[in-house]
């Protein structure tokens, strides 16, 4: 495990948001050798085995895809621009879906503050 992962581990809960489940299962489907596409399915889906049995570093949150889930993502998910905005600046759905997940879970758990960790550039403006 990485010294950052150790170090978040110890001050924060991890939430494993859906969107990150989605995009890495696309990423491991579209590697070009089938015999590390096929090992990296076999760990990513350890990793999610272990997200359930709880016995990774994440934790499992709930997510409601409906009308206010869609209407966030139109509005933007608190970033002060609207999706159109954000796509014409190189910002995905995938990311404004996790600002998105944020938001919502914020509304959820009273007195907590959540951060997005994440090495992506774009989305590290937003968070």
């Amino acid at each position: 495990m990485s010294a950052e992962l150790v170090r978040r581990r110890e001050t924060s809960d991890l939430i494993l948001p859906v969107t990150a489940v989605l995009e890495t299962g696309n990423h491991v489907a579209q590697i070009a050798n089938g015999h590390a596409r096929r090992l990296c399915a076999e760990r990513f889906s350890a990793t999610l085995r272990m997200v359930v049995e709880r016995k990774a570093p994440w934790t499992l949150n709930h997510v409601e895809w409906d009308e206010q889930h869609l209407r966030e993502l139109i509005s933007g998910a608190g970033t002060g621009l609207s999706l159109v905005d954000l796509a014409a600046q190189h910002l995905g759905c995938g990311d404004l879906c996790i600002l998105a997940e944020r938001n919502r879970y914020l509304l959820r758990v009273a007195n907590t503050t959540a951060d997005i960790w994440t090495l992506d550039h774009q989305l590290n403006c937003f968070t």
